[in-house]
């Protein structure tokens, strides 16, 4: 079938002639031949790398007979790396030990050489977008089937390869190709499936005192996590320790290595339900041996839920790199070092923390690999690197605290431009934006509320008042969280304290009050909401409706007294993200206001207010 060229094609085939090779044809070979892609790649660069529809279907059956003639067994064909020529020969002295097999020619099924300078002086020719499309085509994939974020997340798929003891997870649906890249792309990189693996074959081994899969291959990546099984008790401790500095201890030997990690497996959940519930989170599949600190090592996390499945659609039949090619191209980029790339430009935020800012760094340094392996970059590419470099680590941490650890409850990720000061928020998409605030007017007795608890936890709950016939009583429903729960106690003993001199004496008359709180931020947050409940309770009593996505900050004793929040930043971010169009704050935080981040300030009407007297007036439809 003949293949009709793009420009992306012939722009491809002029600045790497030779190296290039139409993805279609593994496809139509692959399904017969069981040898690993970049074997297969190796020989479809050497017979098919032309443009020449003639010249391409010879170089077929010469892979076809090359792979004949030099059979792989089936349970070897992931250790193949040369095509080698056996000659029987008589000895010349029968029994003296001589083999009669002697080796005439051996081809390794790799480059012989690579040019890393003319690999970057090429790529000089194409775009940002041109060069994401080519790293795209060269996995298999088809890039006018992807926007430009997945493709970003499929490059990130990659990251591995090019930096040196990279920690990456990737949890996802079924099907969506997690696994190929580490089978099937490089022959620096090993799948290791069944879920277990031992402390000496992964690390080291005591006994024969030879360093494990660490110490020979570029990727190490754990198939089907959410089976592992660990029975080595030592196995963790030495796998936090090489996550941590890639290097550990066993007995009196100190090992250092490159290898990264790579874990992948499916989530068996909808993502919307494991975010919006308290009791699950996006590490659910995860051996219990795989604890906080086993997932604070974690440098990124690909939301594999975004990546679509596997299917004919989505593959592609232009030309892409030769898979052993541009392994050896990966395998020169690990030796870079773009670490300190954002130094200068991009300073990051107050809750980006010390594993935080590492894996953000070496994240970017990826990216920035992969995308620029010439070194240059514009201003805005590096804050792209950057912000998607923020986001699969703000994943990570979002998810432990999620798990109730204090000391992981910083989340609100920021970078500052270096240059104008401005700070911008970086936010996760399962998380943030969900829309949990609605925009349209709620029936009376409905109000938002946001806080931070005592465990910096930030919540987000709407609460309900609604009246029903009874003797004045306060209805709780059983289960509400305890601090919710007291500033609910509160604002009902200030409502009984001022209904007469307010005027809702009658409007709470032969009335019960039944109340309820709904947690959306899934976190199991508690934390004092006293004003929302008074502003709640009088829009019910006056069947007045809260204006439209506002939110209520704020706690007030039975006094009637507001008290000063410790911080509303946290507050503000989880509001904006699900969706607030303004939000009531105590005026004794305004001072506040200057060190929140612009996106905050921009996008939020913060209406302050003094007493809950004012609080209902500017909560309140008039």
């Amino acid at each position: 079938m003949t293949m009709e060229l793009d420009a992306l094609d012939q722009k491809l085939l002029a600045a790497f002639a030779g190296k290039v090779v139409r993805k279609d044809l593994l496809h139509q070979i692959k399904g017969g031949e069981n040898v690993p892609s970049y074997v297969l790649e190796y020989l479809l660069g050497r017979y098919c790398a032309s443009d020449d529809e003639a010249e391409i279907q010879a170089g077929i059956a010469a892979v076809k007979d090359t792979l004949h003639k030099h059979y792989f067994r089936q349970d070897e064909s992931n250790k193949a790396q040369a095509l080698v020529d056996l000659e029987y020969q008589v000895p010349d002295e029968p029994g003296k030990g001589a083999s009669p097999f002697h080796v005439v020619d051996l081809k390794p099924i790799q480059l012989a050489r690579f040019d890393f300078a003319d690999f970057c002086e090429s790529r000089r020719a194409f775009t940002t977008e041109e060069w994401l499309d080519v790293l795209t085509r060269s996995v298999g994939l088809e890039p006018a089937r992807f926007d430009f974020r997945r493709k970003l997340l499929l490059l990130s798929r990659l990251i591995a390869f090019v930096e040196k003891n990279y920690n990456f997870i990737e949890l996802g649906p079924r099907g969506t190709g997690k696994s190929y890249a580490f089978s099937e792309l490089s022959p620096y990189s090993i799948l290791v499936s069944g879920g277990k693996a031992s402390t000496a074959n992964l690390f080291y081994n005591n006994a024969r005192r030879k360093v494990g899969l660490v110490g020979h291959w570029d990727v190490v990546a754990f198939d089907e996590v959410g089976g592992m099984k660990v029975t080595d008790p030592d196995a963790i401790q030495i796998m936090k320790d090489y996550m941590a500095n890639g290097r550990f201890s066993r007995g009196v030997t100190q090992v250092h290595a490159d290898a990264s990690l790579v874990f992948i497996g499916n989530l068996n959940q909808p993502v919307e339900t494991l975010v919006a519930s308290a009791g699950t989170d996006l590490f659910q599949p995860l051996a219990k041996e795989l604890d906080l600190a086993v997932i604070d090592r974690f440098h990124f996390y690909l939301p594999g839920w975004e990546i679509p499945k596997n299917s004919k659609a989505i593959l592609t039949d232009h030309y892409g790199f030769v898979t052993d090619y541009v392994a050896e191209a990966f395998r020169s980029l690990r030796k870079e070092n773009r670490y300190d790339a954002i130094e200068g430009k991009i300073r990051l935020g107050s809750h980006v923390e010390g594993r935080d800012a590492h894996g953000i760094k070496r994240t970017a340094s990826g990216l920035l690999k992969l995308l620029f392996p010439h070194g240059e970059h514009t201003k805005d590419e590096l804050r792209m690197c950057v912000e998607l470099a923020m986001e699969g680590r703000r994943r990570v941490k979002e998810q432990l605290k999620k798990r109730g650890s204090f000391e992981f409850h910083r989340t609100t990720f920021t970078w500052i431009d270096a240059t104008d000061g401005r700070e911008t928020v970086v936010a996760v998409p399962e998380q943030g934006g969900k829309g949990a605030i609605s925009p349209e007017p709620l029936p009376p007795g409905t109000v938002y509320a946001a806080f931070a608890d005592n465990e910096s936890r930030v919540g987000l709950m709407r609460l309900e008042v609604a009246m029903a016939p009874g003797t004045g009583k306060l209805r709780i429903p059983s289960g509400m969280p305890k601090v919710v729960k007291e500033s609910l106690q509160r604002a009902w003993s200030l409502l009984q304290s001022v209904k007469e001199r307010q005027g809702l004496s009658a409007g709470l008359a032969l009335k019960d009050m039944a109340v309820e709180a709904v947690d959306l931020s899934g976190g199991g947050a508690d934390g004092e909401c006293g004003v929302a409940f008074y502003v709640a309770m009088v829009s019910a009593i006056q069947s007045r409706n809260v204006q439209p996505g506002t939110v209520i900050l704020g706690d007030v004793s039975i006094q009637g007294n507001i008290k000063q929040l410790p911080s509303i930043g946290e507050s503000l971010q989880i509001s904006l993200d699900d969706g607030a169009l303004r939000v009531l704050v105590p005026i004794a935080n305004k001072s506040q206001v200057a060190g929140l981040p612009e996106e905050v300030v921009e996008k939020l009407d913060l209406v302050f207010y003094g007493d809950v007297d004012r609080a209902v007036l500017k909560a309140v439809a008039g």
